[in-house]
């Protein structure tokens, strides 16, 4: 198979210590943080698309738009799920939401490129010397 549209992934977590607002420094409340939602809707899309790639490759995330709609309390689980829309060339761009166990909690737009991982790692490597 290749990469093509339509193509879904998902992510999930149960909201715990750890991935709060309160430890992500999001906010003062025990719900999940948006910094984590974010993270599983990425990892949503990595999922869709990851076994579909050439050795050597991977992709790293360059946009996200997220709309963070409803709380989620300790306990309760989070799933993201991705439909790859747009692929044109090295870019992936996905549709993105999320769902706890009563009702739809974020969505948005999330862009992706296929990158050359020895080459990227080298240009950071290269970066981290020139400090």
């Amino acid at each position: 198979m290749e990469i093509k549209t339509g193509l879904k992934g998902e992510s999930m977590t149960i909201v715990k210590d750890g991935n709060t607002a309160m430890d992500f420094g999001s906010g003062n409340v025990p719900v999940l943080a948006t910094p984590m939602l974010i993270a599983l809707m990425e990892g949503a899309a990595i999922n869709a698309v990851e076994k579909f790639l050439p050795d050597g490759k991977t992709t790293v995330g360059t946009l996200i738009e997220c709309h963070h709609l409803a709380a989620t309390p300790k306990g309760m689980t989070v799933t993201a799920k991705a439909e790859l829309v747009e692929f044109d060339k090295r870019r992936l761009f996905f549709k993105v939401e999320a769902y706890d166990e009563k009702e739809k909690v974020g969505e948005g737009k999330h862009e992706r490129f296929i990158i050359d991982l020895n080459k990227f790692l080298e240009r950071c490597q290269e970066k981290q010397e020139k400090k």
